[in-house]
């Protein structure tokens, strides 16, 4: 059975052992008596009154008891003194701890074969990490630590401790069902800090976060992806996330998060990490050739009320816009093709079209045509098939093998099965492909003009 807060906090933990041990002396005593089993307010005055006292006590106890329930229940009175204020978390960094090291308690029982143990001092940890002063004690960056000694300091090692530990239950958690929920949380905290987006990268955090990134239905599943796209918005800020973002299957991830999600917050989050992206590296085409570009104009569509996803949306869209007006004729044509939806576009039947780019469809050992011959078997739209083969009989015309290289690639049987379509333009236009096919180069210019 799974330990909770409130059940633990119910102990009564011998402390008067530990005094005769000399493990708490008479004013830690003193200070547990005051403090242990009180109300919630009752225990804020105390805390408001001697906070730095109580933290030393705690910590203390955490560094020299062994004893599991002993630790439990400090570790849990100290995540219950957070999570009802996280702003306590600043009483770790008093001047008086400026000797010590205020993190090793906590790194040093992430390693504890105990969950309650390991979970509550990853919260903590997070708590004192995300809750230190800004203006003092900052992050050695690793790309930056001019020597391992330089960046040896407490924070720095029990920063990078905590990111390992976090990857490491994205990638094997302790717990079935809490261990990847609990590091993605602390996570979305943690990588607020730059050099924590720093350290996720190089433990390779990102190819561990992106199978999180997927349609959800429960609201547990829903909260889990949304603070997964949180993640991935904060490494969306970092150079090198971005580039190890590029390198996995996120992006594709992420628009269908937006395309199919019904949670405007994470709709929201998925859209401001794909407004980042698109003017880095070459996003902006990978987005086109997804389909981004409709999905956008269909959200535009729905009754949102976040300003932040309203305006992210809008300059999505003309992102975009100018991406597509940068690609080539051709690109624009290999994105269609991709597609897998053709359309009587002007390009299709522009013969300066076929005549500039003809070389272009050799790239690959002619992918593009081969797609257009797939195609012909795959696609139930009748618009697309005729189109296919009209282009077909422009390649035919245009390449100076043109004819012999369709005929290699197996699509005469094809066209000839479409002369039997349904449709009268897809027939008309597989029988003008079919007469290419037969028909000598000149003759075929002859119908080309016709």
């Amino acid at each position: 059975m799974e330990l909770s807060r409130d059940e633990v906090l119910t102990r009564v933990i011998p402390w008067e052992t530990y005094t005769a041990t000399k493990l708490i002396n008479g004013t830690g005593l003193q200070l547990l008596r005051r403090y242990d089993h009180r109300p919630q307010d009752a225990k804020a005055v105390l805390l408001d009154e001697n906070g730095v006292a109580y933290v030393r006590l705690f910590v203390g106890i955490l560094r020299d008891i062994t004893k599991e329930e002993t630790l439990e229940y400090v570790l849990a009175l100290i995540d219950e003194m957070l999570s009802a204020n996280p702003k306590r978390a600043k009483l770790f960094h008093d001047d008086s701890f400026a000797n010590e090291d205020i993190y090793y308690p906590f790194s040093r029982l992430l390693g504890k074969n105990n969950w309650f143990i390991q979970e509550k001092s990853c919260k903590i940890l997070t708590y004192i990490i995300s809750g230190r002063p800004k203006t003092a004690g900052q992050v050695t960056r690793p790309s930056e630590a001019k020597s391992s000694k330089e960046a040896s300091s407490s924070l720095d090692i029990a920063m990078k401790g905590l990111v390992d530990w976090l990857c490491n239950q994205l990638r094997r958690p302790s717990h079935p069902t809490r261990g990847i929920g609990t590091a993605v949380s602390c996570l979305a905290t943690l990588l607020r800090e730059p050099s924590v987006r720093e350290l996720f990268v190089l433990t390779d955090g990102v190819q561990f976060l992106t199978p999180l990134i997927a349609p959800a239905s429960s609201q547990q599943h829903i909260q889990l992806l949304y603070e997964a796209t949180l993640c991935m918005w904060l490494l969306s800020f970092n150079d090198a996330a971005v580039d190890a973002v590029s390198a996995t299957h996120a992006l594709p991830r992420l628009i269908e998060v937006a395309r199919t999600s019904t949670k405007e917050k994470v709709v929201r989050v998925a859209i401001l990490t794909l407004r980042n992206l698109v003017n880095k590296d070459n996003f902006a085409s990978k987005m086109v050739d997804l389909g981004l570009s409709k999905t956008v104009q269909s959200l535009k569509l729905q009754a949102w009320t976040d300003e932040d996803l309203i305006e992210g949306l809008s300059a999505l869209e003309e992102s975009l816009k100018v991406s597509i007006k940068t690609l080539s004729s051709f690109d624009l044509y290999k994105q269609e093709a991709l597609s897998g939806n053709l359309d009587w576009s002007p390009m299709h039947k522009d013969s300066t079209f076929w005549r500039e780019n003809i070389q272009k469809f050799e790239d690959h050992d002619f992918q593009v045509l081969r797609i257009l011959i797939t195609l012909l078997d795959t696609s139930k739209d009748a618009k697309t098939l005729a189109v296919c083969c009209q282009d077909i009989s422009q390649f035919i015309q245009a390449h100076s093998s043109g004819r012999q290289i369709v005929l290699d690639l197996k699509a005469k049987n094809r066209v000839m099965i479409l002369m039997e379509h349904d449709n009268p333009e897809v027939r008309r236009e597989a029988l003008l492909c079919v007469q290419k096919l037969l028909l000598r180069s000149k003759y075929a210019s002859y119908l080309q003009q016709s």
